[in-house]
């Protein structure tokens, strides 16, 4: 059964990074993926994700899955923001280029698709990141990453607790779904995509029920070893920065900088070949 974002060690200089620099890196890509509209900073950006993420080695089995649904819910997102303002892009670069009519009020403009193939550029940008994340970092390690940058050490073993029973939960969901099959509730390709949504829902209460039986045996073993008592504590697994962790946040930061004087420069976030 593939194992859906565990960290895997490896042994990659990615894998080698402190949990602080990962995280850092993480944080200043999202922001810069978020405030530019600039396009060639978020191919570049894309470009940068894709290989960082194919330098960690991470396999498709891991995160296959999770983004297939990702890629779903941003085509979905793209829909959804063309029906509620076809002309956004129009706007933005102050032209209108029709390509196209659809139907009523609704025409296909070059700024539009321009405009949202940006939108797509930037959720791409981050996603490949975010699974490098996950599948690389230790949840030990990053719980003290955490504590590091000055989070309480309560919200960080959460998250990491959260992290490490990932594969717990998908090991259940799997047990009900093969139990569900077994009493004769079709889940199969064979179904139509309506009645499998529908037969999730035989899936979904049982496995709130059983993930809500782990808390509470979780929060008690933790509740009688005393956890939280204490204003501070220490981390096994806390890593110090090296040499590689100083280049790699120097690194983001210089792109940071860089990004941001090239999106503002001229007062507006948007690239415009329009004009």
């Amino acid at each position: 059964m593939a194992r859906l974002l565990t960290y895997a060690p490896k042994d990659t200089w990615i894998h080698r990074l402190s949990g602080v620099t990962k995280l850092l890196f993480f944080i200043l890509w999202s922001v810069v993926g978020m405030l530019t509209y600039d396009t060639r900073i978020l191919a570049i950006m894309l470009l940068f994700s894709l290989l960082i993420f194919k330098v960690s080695k991470t396999e498709w089995k891991q995160v296959g899955t999770v983004f297939l649904f990702i890629l779903l819910f941003l085509c979905m997102n793209i829909v959804v923001v063309y029906l509620f303002s076809p002309y956004e892009g129009c706007d933005i670069y102050g032209s209108k280029t029709v390509l196209f009519h659809i139907a009523g009020n609704y025409s296909m403009t070059a700024e539009q698709l321009f405009y949202e193939f940006n939108i797509m550029l930037k959720y791409l940008t981050v996603v490949p990141v975010v699974l490098m994340f996950m599948v690389t970092t230790n949840p030990s390690e990053f719980a003290a990453s955490l504590n590091r940058l000055g989070v309480s050490y309560k919200v960080g073993y959460a998250l990491a607790i959260a992290l490490r029973y990932v594969p717990d939960v998908q090991a259940d969901f799997t047990k009900i779904r093969h139990a569900q099959e077994a009493r004769g509730i079709e889940m199969s390709s064979k179904a139509s995509i309506l009645k499998r949504l529908k037969s999730m829902g035989s899936i979904i209460f049982p496995l709130i029920f059983s993930s809500m039986d782990r808390i509470d045996v979780v929060s008690n073993a933790m509740e009688l070893r005393g956890f939280g008592k204490k204003k501070t504590r220490s981390w096994y697994m806390g890593k110090p920065l090296s040499r590689n962790d100083y280049l790699a946040i120097a690194f983001v930061i210089c792109f940071v900088i860089v990004s941001m004087i090239v999106t503002f420069r001229d007062g507006n976030r948007f690239y415009n070949p329009f004009q």
